[in-house]
């Protein structure tokens, strides 16, 4: 990079780093004062718009020119994906509790498993779909309108249980074979997914054991609740999503039928009115418009920074600083990969976007310093997800705060399984002897 090219790199970054000020700044300082919904006080959306205007003016370019950027960075197709599901999943929890399929589920759920483990078997259950799904997404879509209920129901707190579906999806996400960042990390790394889904499970499976008992040692200060009357029959829309989710059933699909058959249960069983349905898919779409919008303006504004060379500049001074630091053999360089991931995915707030902007520096980084193939796709892959199970502005963070009816700061500092895992994957890189066999 030239002197100028560096200076507009840099600069780059400042519209986000705007943003975060003032979507999370803003929220945390009327926290501070005590004022009640602090973070719903200036919403993402608007905190985006004047970062916007500065990635814009910053952009030097004729403005025909910068909104082509910004519309190719909101029309990614990531987030358009991502925004339909939004949808589905908001008219499909909106059917649901409307013909009763909520309650159903929820004091159903109770009657198996005692209140005291429901924070552990909502984190197996989401790890489990999301494994066989391929996507967090999904799997926060088909289970939040559960754990509303839940939550409700037993009296646990919203942001912890949200906490607890965000760790269950990441897992599953980062795991699947069929995920979107499996198949990013694989591909730009030249590695195998089986051999990457092995290297991931060394990491994984152990904090995902610590999560575990975490949950079980959390949940057992909770009361035990009573359960109401339900009908059977109101847990089938959920069992019928949950089981084709498990065989790997596309998302879309998957919600469609929810919709579907939530809607025929009530009507048949519940005295629900189908003359509504329309109207009530219609209001899910409504209770998304927040992320829906958000999810758009924040990968606007990522395009921008990719376009000016900010991530670029981030990778070379990333990679400058693992050449510095005095660790055996390559350990600094798998530091180094697995910075690239994290900051990216901070930036752009999509793992999958994340994982492919810097999947060549990474693997120029690992074929200088015999990091084999399958270790550099998995450090990728699971620093990438952390990240994205950690930033507020992440799509399943507001998702779950839209869900829950929290704000997404209260959803990410209860993540507790990506905080788990980048502590066992951190100290993996630092402890564990180098591998150089399949190199």
């Amino acid at each position: 990079m030239t002197l100028s090219q560096k200076q507009q790199a840099r600069l780059s970054l400042l519209p986000l780093l705007l943003f975060v000020a003032l979507f999370l700044g803003t929220g945390l300082y009327l926290q501070s004062q005590g004022v009640d919904y602090a973070f719903y006080q200036l919403p993402g959306p608007v905190a985006a718009i004047p970062a916007l205007v500065l990635a814009i003016w910053l952009y030097k370019a004729p403005l025909t020119e910068s909104l082509e950027v910004l519309v190719r960075g909101a029309g990614n197709n990531n987030i358009i994906t991502m925004c339909f599901i939004f949808l589905l999943a908001g008219a499909f929890a909106t059917v649901a509790q409307a013909t009763g399929g909520v309650d159903a589920v929820v004091n159903a759920g109770l009657t198996i498993v005692p209140a005291q483990f429901l924070l552990p078997g909502l984190f197996v259950i989401s790890a489990l779909i999301a494994t066989a799904m391929g996507t967090s997404m999904g799997t926060i879509g088909a289970l939040a309108p559960i754990a509303v209920g839940l939550s409700t129901q037993a009296q646990l707190d919203p942001a912890l249980v949200a906490g607890v579906l965000l760790s269950g999806a990441i897992f599953g996400d980062n795991l699947s074979i069929i995920s979107d960042t499996t198949i990013a990390s694989t591909r730009t790394q030249g590695a195998e997914m089986k051999d990457k889904f092995r290297e991931n499970l060394k990491i994984a499976l152990p904090a995902a054991a610590v999560t575990l008992l975490l949950f079980v040692l959390i949940a057992q200060s909770q009361t035990e609740v009573a359960v109401k009357d339900f009908s059977w029959t109101g847990v089938v829309p959920y069992a019928a999503i949950l089981i084709l989710a498990l065989v790997g059933i596309n998302v879309f699909v998957v919600l469609l039928l929810g919709v579907v058959l939530a809607a025929v249960q009530g009507a048949v069983f519940a005295d629900y009115q189908l003359a509504n349905l329309g109207k009530d898919i219609y209001k899910g779409f409504g209770s998304m418009q927040e992320i829906f919008l958000l999810s758009m303006l924040v990968c606007a504004l990522g395009e921008f920074v990719k376009q000016q060379g900010g991530l670029q500049y981030l990778s070379n001074h990333v990679a400058a600083l693992a050449l510095k630091l005095k660790l055996a053999g390559n350990k600094a360089q798998q530091l180094a990969i697995a910075a690239l991931a994290f900051v990216s995915n901070l930036c752009i707030a999509n793992n999958t976007v994340a994982i492919v902007v810097v999947g060549e520096v990474s693997k120029d980084i690992a074929q200088h310093h015999q990091i084999t193939p399958k270790r550099s796709a998995s450090l990728l892959d699971v620093f990438a997800c952390i990240a994205q199970g950690l930033v507020p502005y992440g799509a399943q963070a507001l998702l779950l705060g839209a869900s829950f009816g929290i704000s997404p700061w209260d959803v990410v500092t209860n993540s507790y399984y990506c905080l788990i895992l980048a502590a066992f994957a951190t100290a993996r890189i630092l402890v564990e002897k180098i591998d150089r066999s399949d190199f």
